[in-house]
């Protein structure tokens, strides 16, 4: 028995750790990718990594057969941007059937061996023959993917900012001021940089949380995607604070927001190089491009309110999630608007508990601090600083910047807030 916990323990470390390196790692470009492999064990971990939201824009082929099998192929065949081939050949016999896959290989081609020979001098061998890299079987997704990228992404390009998406698991869950919050709280506790996006073209609410009217904002940078560059996206912002800017809603119904799967992703792309935190307010809506927003982000944030309802849709949307990020973390989850009077809650540990996930936060209702900041056009540690709701607000930006755990943020926000719903009792 002990063993079997100490196996499972050490299984599990072992995928946290593979989280983590995947999570530092940046999106692949558009690349095309062919993979020969002579294992299942090989293949897989390969046909996993196509999927991840980081390989979004490859194009990945992969088939049964070595190196012989890729000559084969390429008899005829122009070679893609990269060539990745397994091989249980020893040393001297892979240099002479490498030697003659590069008679079929485009001068543009990367080839990166997966070998089952764990040898120095086969590897100086490699790299020094045009081998791009040569990696020991057994491998897992985040080799894969980390390989890739060490090969296509340039490393003297700029830092690409971390992209947090905020979404309600139901209308009226109050995700999007909660995302507003958060952004405020992280570009003035830590003086960085954030850009918050409304993506609810329609009934945004952002531009009256910030208190701004900005005559341009995130609609001239989507129905006009072949403008979006920084220099572009810079006149599209609104400056909310002294380390805060806004990418507003129009707001309006003047005319249907019906946008393809992608619609978005230049805009992303481009505002994560402009700041180190982009906060996405994702719309109550389950289209093509809202999937796909989610399915893209680095860190998901899903607010839902103790009700049945609720608890039903954010299983749903983590379930999907796990499907659409694999290789990522599970969505984390704030508790909003809990200890209403007289309303029939679901308890914390019941809504949880089927989840099999901590909160990151649990936040109870208070009517008058949010109506007052939203009526004001103020966030709410602008209302009030000391404001137990803004302290877990702030525990909450500590997290989703990597400055604190989970369950330290929960604890301390878990524990004001049933000190505070005893003394209303």
């Amino acid at each position: 028995m002990k063993n079997m916990a100490y196996d499972d323990a050490t299984e599990m470390e072992s995928d946290q750790q593979e989280l983590d390196a995947m999570q530092a790692l940046r999106p692949v470009p558009r690349i095309s990718i062919h993979a020969f492999c002579e294992t299942e064990g090989v293949s897989g971990p390969i046909e996993r990594a196509g999927e991840d939201r980081r390989m979004a824009k490859t194009h990945l082929k992969i088939q049964m057969g070595g190196i012989a099998t890729a000559i084969d192929f390429y008899q005829g065949t122009p070679t893609p941007n990269l060539v990745i081939v397994e091989s249980h050949s020893e040393p001297g016999v892979l240099l002479e059937q490498l030697a003659q896959l590069a008679q079929h290989c485009d001068p543009g081609t990367k080839v990166v061996v997966i070998g089952h020979y764990n040898d120095v001098g086969l590897y100086r061998d490699l790299i020094r023959n045009g081998v791009s890299e040569y990696v020991v079987a057994p491998v897992t997704i985040a080799d894969i993917v980390s390989i890739i990228a060490a090969i296509f992404v340039d490393p003297d390009a700029k830092p690409i900012g971390r992209s947090i998406a905020f979404v309600g698991a139901k209308g009226g869950t109050g995700s999007s001021t909660i995302a507003h919050n958060v952004g405020w709280a992280i570009s003035s506790l830590f003086a960085s940089e954030v850009v918050v996006a409304d993506l609810d073209l329609a009934f945004g609410t952002a531009n009256i949380n910030f208190d701004q009217d900005p005559a341009q904002g995130i609609a001239e940078a989507v129905f006009s995607p072949e403008r979006v560059d920084e220099v572009y996206l810079d006149r599209l912002l609104a400056q909310c604070a002294q380390n805060l800017s806004l990418l507003a809603a129009p707001s309006t119904l003047e005319r249907t927001y019906d946008f393809q799967p992608d619609a978005f992703t230049q805009i992303i792309e481009v505002a994560q190089r402009t700041a180190p935190i982009l906060i996405l307010d994702v719309p109550h809506i389950w289209s093509g491009w809202s999937k796909d927003t989610l399915m893209r982000a680095d860190e998901v944030v899903i607010t839902a309110t103790p009700e049945l309802a609720n608890l039903r849709n954010t299983k749903n949307l983590m379930d999907m999630l796990k499907n659409l990020r694999p290789n990522d973390q599970p969505p984390k989850l704030i508790l909003n608007q809990t200890g209403v009077l007289k309303r029939p809650e679901i308890s914390v540990q019941d809504f949880f508990g089927p989840l099999e996930i901590e909160p990151l936060a649990v936040i109870p209702f208070d009517p008058q601090l949010f109506g007052h900041a939203a009526n004001n056009g103020r966030m709410l540690g602008e209302m009030d600083a000391k404001h137990p709701v803004v302290a877990t607000i702030n525990e909450i930006a500590h997290v989703l910047t990597g400055r604190a755990e989970i369950k330290t943020a929960r604890k301390a926000g878990l524990g004001s807030i049933l000190g505070k719903l005893r003394r209303a009792k």
